[in-house]
């Protein structure tokens, strides 16, 4: 017989494939939840020649709302045609060319918004979006961008994106960009070079989240120095001991502290550097520990993620109930959750 998780999962996999779009429900009234990082059905590729269809678009997006989530950053991948997946993990091929960049921001923003008219979900641009979502239980669609590459050097063009919709952009990637160093690669402009402190001046200016992920912990200090408003970490993990796959990819206890200092959030990870669900609730407790219970939040980097040990928004609600179990108390897990989320959007976003 099947169990009730998997029968829903089913379902809404067979609903996605047929081209419908089941209506939203069930949401826990308990928790207003956000993820600061995420890719449903892995739609930055559609158009391109192995984009698989939008059905995992619309599955991932629908257990969104199944779930109980009240809004996300959906993020655009800035460098992903030129990178390249390797036996060590994944590398930058060859640059850009000068206005590559631009016209890949483009193609993936049109079919994100083509997407969007479609999609169980809202295009969302301000905390009375989320609001809204948690009333309607209908999950809010913030846009995001995975590293400042589309921007070529450009800070000017921050401006276009803003009228597009995005509300956050992370400043590095995978790729080297003009912006600052990264944490996969060595450094080149030892932190934020100067086109990258424009470019955190001007974010703040609009009302864009800076997102640190993937930066050098010295390009984090960098952005620290230069911002007047709360920044994020949407995905990351606290090192361990051990070598793990993606440990250049997690972060110091220093490193969190320092994202903590302006009031902003670090994202948990439920990424393959985690063994285990039941681990990736103790490493989201060490990270409360180190951090502080203000400065959590979840990034799942669902559907781009590697190995992940939480692939489903329809996990959500164990995540709170597993947290809770560790001793948090309901308004502990109610920020984790979005709670602080919501308050860096609040004093970001205009």
């Amino acid at each position: 017989m099947l169990s009730r998780r998997k029968f829903i999962q089913r379902s809404l996999m067979a609903t996605a494939a047929a081209g419908f779009v089941q209506p939203a429900y069930s949401f826990p009234t308990e928790y207003l939840s956000f993820d600061l990082h995420s890719h449903p059905g892995s739609f930055y590729g559609k158009g391109l020649k192995d984009y698989t269809g939008d059905a995992g678009v619309i599955k991932t997006t629908t257990e969104m709302n199944t779930g109980g989530l009240t809004g996300a950053f959906i993020a655009l991948v800035a460098d992903m045609p030129i990178l390249e997946r390797t036996p060590t993990g994944i590398k930058p091929g060859k640059p850009y060319a000068p206005g590559e960049a631009w016209k890949e921001y483009l193609r993936q923003m049109t079919a994100l918004k083509e997407l969007l008219k479609t999609l169980p979900v809202a295009l969302a641009t301000n905390v009375n979006d989320l609001d809204k979502a948690f009333r309607n239980k209908k999950t809010a669609a913030f846009i995001a961008c995975e590293g400042g590459d589309f921007l070529d050097g450009k800070p000017e063009l921050l401006d276009q994106m803003y009228v597009d919709g995005v509300r956050s952009m992370q400043v590095v990637h995978y790729a080297q960009n003009a912006l600052g160093d990264l944490q996969t690669e060595a450094p080149v402009y030892n932190g934020l070079s100067a086109s990258g402190k424009e470019v955190v001046k001007k974010m703040n200016k609009l009302g864009m989240v800076v997102d640190v992920a993937h930066a050098s912990f010295k390009t984090a200090q960098d952005v620290v120095s230069v911002t007047t408003k709360p920044i994020i970490l949407s995905h990351s993990i606290l090192k361990l001991e051990d070598t793990r796959p993606l440990s250049k990819r997690a972060i110091t206890p220093e490193h969190a502290k320092l994202v903590a200092s302006t009031g902003g959030v670090v994202g948990a990870w439920p990424s393959g550097f985690n063994n285990s669900f039941d681990e990736f609730v103790d490493n989201t407790m060490r990270l409360v520990d180190v951090a502080g219970i203000d400065h959590v939040g979840l990034g799942t980097d669902m559907d781009s993620n590697f190995k992940p040990v939480l692939d489903s928004y329809l996990q959500l609600p164990k995540w709170a109930d597993s947290l809770k179990a560790k001793g948090l108390s309901t308004a502990e897990v109610g920020k984790i959750m979005g709670g602080n989320a919501k308050r860096v959007l609040s004093k970001v976003l205009k």
